[in-house]
């Protein structure tokens, strides 16, 4: 299922997926970019696999870094069981991780990967150098529970429409949404050998119930997390409310927070050119 090259590829639509037991789960991962020092690990959202990362912000992010992206247990061509809390996912993230024998990285994390990343670094502190939290909220944060809801509803739309559930649930439904929300998903098609397997309905399902827990549990201590942690959304994000962005920037200390205008939970992918610089700085060694 590997490949090797002399001549690392900076692309992602070109990198190879390969595989790594660790934890009692084969996981399906992604490694681009050159070799050494402390690897990028991507978290992705709900319903996502491997191939639902924008080239253009994974691209530019792996020009000078190495860069990892995974199915986390039970998703796509990873093995085992969807776990049903955002903690035992975060387990499972330890676990791959160190598998692959690093003890630092960077994380960059959307959605419900914000969430573990959250639930990660909290448990395993001296793991985490620098986060990037987009399109994410805290434990307990104010109707995250409600996403069941809101993504039902919109997949029923999208089918109404032939439209892809992301165009509805990440982008505004307006002109310039609409626009931005094709050209993502005609993005996540440029691979076009070696695609990762779909998620099954049971494992989306058991994610749902894990995002509702996180809403419902106790709100987290954040100021527990001292890295650097850049927060990005848009102003309009109906998936995990755009004030729960807010939330995390006032509750982590030090924390910068970029917020864009007339866009929603996919806003870092609608603006993907102005949020690939801003990441590639913020993460630089």
């Amino acid at each position: 299922m590997s490949t090797t090259s002399s001549d690392p590829t900076t692309s992602y639509a070109k990198a190879p997926t390969r595989t790594l037991s660790a934890g009692g789960v084969t996981f399906a991962y992604r490694e681009l970019g050159p070799k050494g020092g402390v690897p990028v690990v991507f978290f992705v959202h709900l319903a996502a696999t491997l191939d639902n990362w924008d080239p253009r912000i994974v691209d530019p992010i792996a020009e000078d870094r190495n860069v990892i992206t995974f199915d986390n247990r039970g998703v796509g061509a990873s093995t085992g069981e969807v776990p049903d809390s955002v903690e035992a996912m975060a387990d499972d993230a330890y676990a791959f991780i160190r598998g692959l024998g690093f003890d630092t990285i960077d994380v960059f994390a959307f959605s419900l990967g914000g969430m573990v990343a959250q639930a990660l670094v909290v448990k395993h502190p001296e793991l985490v150098r620098k986060l990037v939290l987009t399109g994410t909220g805290p434990a307990g944060g104010k109707d995250i529970d409600k996403v069941a809801g809101v993504t039902y509803y919109d997949i029923v739309r999208a089918t109404l429409t032939r439209s892809d559930p992301k165009e509805f649930l990440f982008f505004n439904r307006n002109a310039t949404g609409k626009v931005a929300g094709k050209a993502f998903v005609r993005r996540l098609q440029e691979r076009t050998a070696d695609r990762d397997a779909p998620i099954t309905t049971k494992a989306f399902r058991t994610q749902l119930k894990a995002i509702k827990k996180w809403g419902r549990s106790a709100p987290a201590d954040l100021s527990q997390i001292t890295q650097p942690t850049l927060i990005a959304n848009g102003d309009n994000d109906r998936m995990v409310p755009s004030v729960l962005s807010e939330d995390l920037h006032r509750r982590i200390r030090g924390s910068e927070l970029v917020i864009y205008r007339d866009s929603g939970h996919g806003g870092i992918f609608q603006f993907h050119e102005q949020f690939a610089p801003v990441a590639v700085g913020f993460l630089a060694p």
